[in-house]
């Protein structure tokens, strides 16, 4: 008989609420090993005593064959030099301990929960709370750790016998499934101001979708509206009441049959959109589709899909009341527009009583809201646009062995936050935008409950530099000392963080706007950045942006703008716009005078109000009705002409080609002398003093570079008026915009001898420039950073700020911490 060892193994990462203990058992139990496992809270703490070879192999299944829900981050293993003589193997209770955490997101129903919900033979036939240790809610219903019922909000509803004895049974799917429950012992749903409950309830609900109308329904990390995709009716019905003309909504389909319908989808996004997670993923549209109504999506060619990942929402397609329902349902978050999804019944009857002719709701509570995910793709992998439900709150990893506890409040807009703890940082759920003081509470509270659930006791809190930011506010009224980080530094961070990069990046930030360190409007920046801070060594040439919010929002503003400062001439500027159709002669004048006498009036050099100009010049969008709508919109014009190209193969898209780069002076487009100069001097004159030809002109603008945006703005504005294809010019813009940021950046490369470019911001959900300017840094030999499950609009910026902050921390960990 071979000599016994026993060892002592730590598993650290997503093992609770997974069925993590009786997997360990059942492993043993085929192995022979004796001994026990313990749920600590940071970790499963497992004792494995029998013959080398037997305890060698326990481990290896322990690594290979975990639950299908668990992440294993970290395998600990220890000799036990004295141990106890075992007997068996045990399950023990849970106890609590310091160390690691990994909080569960919540799980989409699995296929056996699924199965048995539609059993009619099964106890759970029918049951809109069915789960098991693979499935069910996780972090929205958890008050603390260790991960058991009575620190959920499970803990009001004790379990029948039934119930219990699965819940006890380590042979079955149920054993310590916290929220596990039936038809007889668990929550129920109702309809709220109503008398129906239970199967009635869903009935009613059913009904009123199939009859044209909105129902709000309570799912597991909030409320939804919905309505039948299917019905133009009933989505501009919708859209009326939540005053939300354009924004696409996104939809719910019954089964991935029906996605297949009326999109295209790659085998990896099947995975992605059918798996545990189950997020909204931005979906091409097939020509041919014919379900959807004109109104969930108005001029976008995607959709926003994703799959039922509640019990309750797949009873809401299928149940056994003879009502036919719809392939597809709107299914849009239930809030007012820039508050937080709504998630008991106070807020519902608040918010969405007067959108909807019904509200189903349950009585199981929600502890955290968790929106959902969206995500897009970019070269057939994941690309995160907003990061929250089942997939919050589990931390990024970096290698630097940081020591500490930080908080980041994260950005104004798309707010989420994020928690570090040494070398793992824990982005939030989605949050909302904070301009809306609900969304404000809602921040508090769960920065609150989340510092809880991780046992976390900030010695920093870093934010935004903006003076006027609520989320700043949120920062400096918790008595902690404050490091604040410039928005766009905050963004290159971010990324560099998920990319698991410590040294040095030539970081292009792009999006709306950002608060500079010299007090102006950031937005096209390129900073040579490392964990330490940045230097901007680059950004688009700066402009006059006139109208404060609302230019935000008037792409025809800017438009405006930027010909009166290219023409320096009203008359002239005037004759233009009126060409274009951008506004009214009065409206222009305003316009002029606030330019003049600088009212309202400020210098940025923000790229997604470029996008949002040229698009207004372009005669795409004047305005938007949401944020990024005039630029969504070029991108889509600027794809839809260069798939027109390719599939036409009438010519190479780089024979669209106008402008060429000079040999010296790399940051500035010259022209090419062999394409014909369409310059119509009527319009235009030239004013060689607003171009950057030279080393003179850069010394003027504090020695960065500047990306010549006057001149391809220009290029643009003269082709427009010529009657060149607006299409064929968004490409243009697109592709030129793309070239400079390369250009640019070999020029920094030359100097700092940096190889590797980090691309962030919200400009670059437009998947059409990310990948012009990816391709395009590749081809020049560049290492690209990209994100890929942190979106890289301001959702994403709180890691980027955590980084800052543990970076600041381990700097400063021997002196006392000023407030900056």
């Amino acid at each position: 008989m071979s000599e016994e060892i026993t060892r002592q193994i730590r598993v650290y990462g997503i093992v609770q609420g997974v069925g993590f203990r009786p997997t360990v058992s059942r492993h043993a139990a085929t192995r022979g090993i004796r001994g026990n496992v313990c749920n600590k809270g940071p970790y499963v703490e497992i004792y494995a005593q029998g013959s080398e070879e037997a305890v060698r192999g326990f481990i290896s299944d322990i690594q290979n064959r975990p639950p299908k829900r668990a992440a294993i981050l970290k395998v600990n293993v220890e000799n036990v030099e004295h141990p106890e003589a075992y007997t068996q193997f045990d399950i023990i209770e849970s106890e609590k301990t310091k160390g690691e955490i990994f909080v569960s997101p919540d799980i989409a129903i699995c296929d056996e929960c699924r199965a048995e919900m539609f059993d009619s033979r099964n106890r759970r036939y029918l049951h809109p709370f069915i789960n098991c240790t693979c499935c069910g809610p996780r972090l929205t219903i958890l008050d603390s750790l260790p991960y058991d019922r009575e620190r959920t909000s499970m803990k009001e509803f004790p379990m029948c016998p039934d119930c219990a004895k699965e819940y006890h049974d380590p042979a079955t799917r149920r054993y310590d499934a916290q929220p596990v429950c039936c038809n007889e012992c668990g929550p129920e749903v109702y309809l709220i101001g109503r008398e129906e409950r239970g199967r009635a309830a869903i009935t009613y609900a059913r009904k009123t979708i199939a009859e044209g109308g909105i129902a709000a329904i309570k799912g597991i990390g909030g409320f939804h509206l919905c309505c039948d995709a299917s019905n133009e009716a009933a989505v501009s019905r919708l859209r009326e009441l939540k005053h939300r003309p354009m924004k696409p909504f996104a939809v719910m389909a019954k089964d991935l049959e029906a996605v297949r319908k009326e999109c295209k989808i790659s085998e990896e996004q099947v995975r992605i959109l059918d798996g545990h997670q189950k997020p909204i993923l931005l979906l091409d549209k097939k020509k041919e589709a014919a379900i959807l109504c004109p109104s969930v999506a108005p001029g976008n060619p995607k959709i926003g899909v994703m799959l039922p990942y509640a019990p309750v929402q797949l009873l809401i397609f299928t149940y056994d009341d003879g009502i036919e329902m719809p392939e597809f349902l709107v299914m849009t978050s239930g809030n007012t527009s820039g508050a937080p999804i709504c998630r008991d019944d106070q807020e519902a009857e608040a918010e969405l009583s007067g959108f909807c002719d019904c509200m189903l709701s349950h009585d199981r509570k929600i502890r955290i809201r968790a929106d959902d995910s969206v995500m897009d793709f970019y070269e057939d992998k994941p690309y995160m646009i907003r990061r929250s439900r089942g997939y919050a709150p589990l931390p990024f990893m970096v290698s630097t062995p940081y020591r500490g506890q930080v908080l980041a409040i994260g950005g104004e807009l798309k707010n989420s936050f994020c928690i570090g703890v040494d070398n793992r940082f824990y982005p939030s759920p989605y949050v909302g935008d904070l301009e809306d003081l609900r969304t404000v509470k809602a921040l508090r509270e769960t920065v609150g409950r989340l510092e809880t659930l991780l046992e976390v006791e900030p010695e920093i809190i870093c934010c935004d530099m903006h003076p006027k930011y609520n989320s700043v506010m949120v920062a400096e009224e918790l008595g902690l000392p404050v490091v604040k980080v410039q928005h766009h530094y905050a963004h290159i961070l971010s990324c560099m963080a998920e990319n698991d990069c410590a040294g040095q990046v030539i970081g292009v930030s792009f999006d709306g706007t950002g608060y500079g360190t010299d007090s102006t409007i950031w937005g096209g920046e390129i900073l040579l950045s490392d964990l330490n801070g940045f230097e901007r060594v680059g950004s688009v040439m700066p402009f006059l942006q006139i109208g404060g919010d609302a230019s935000s929002k008037e792409g025809w503003r800017i438009a405006v703008s930027l010909i009166y400062g290219m023409t320096g001439d009203r008359e002239k500027a005037s004759e233009i716009i009126e060409k274009l159709g951008l506004c009214t002669k009065q409206e222009a004048n305003v316009q002029f005078t606030m330019a003049d006498r600088k009212i309202n009036a400020v210098m940025s050099t923000s790229a997604g109000r470029l996008f949002d100009g040229v698009s207004a010049i372009l005669g795409i969008r004047r305005k938007s009705t949401f944020e990024g709508e005039a630029s969504m919109a070029l991108e889509f014009a600027a794809e839809e002409y260069r798939d027109a190209m390719l599939e036409k193969k009438k010519q190479q898209i780089l024979e669209r080609e106008k402008y060429s780069f000079h040999k010296v002076n790399t940051d500035a487009l010259v022209e090419n002398k062999n394409q014909p100069d369409i310059e119509d001097e009527r319009y235009l004159k030239q004013t060689e003093d607003r171009i950057i030809f030279n080393n003179k002109r850069r010394t003027l603008e504090s020695d960065r570079l500047l990306l010549n945006t006057e001149s391809l703005i220009k290029e643009i504005l003269n082709s427009r008026l010529n009657g060149e294809d607006s299409g064929s010019l968004a490409y243009f813009f697109h592709q030129e915009l793309a070239r400079q940021i390369t250009t640019t950046c070999v020029k920094i490369r030359e100097q700092s001898g940096c190889n590797k470019a980090a691309l962030s911001g919200g400009v670059f959900q437009n998947r059409l420039l990310l990948e012009l300017t990816d391709h395009m840094l590749k081809q020049q030999g560049f290492e690209v950073l990209k994100h890929q499950l942190v979106p890289p609009n301001d959702g994403g910026i709180a890691l980027g700020q955590a980084v800052y902050a543990m970076a600041y921390l381990e700097r400063n960990k021997r002196g006392t911490l000023p407030c900056v």
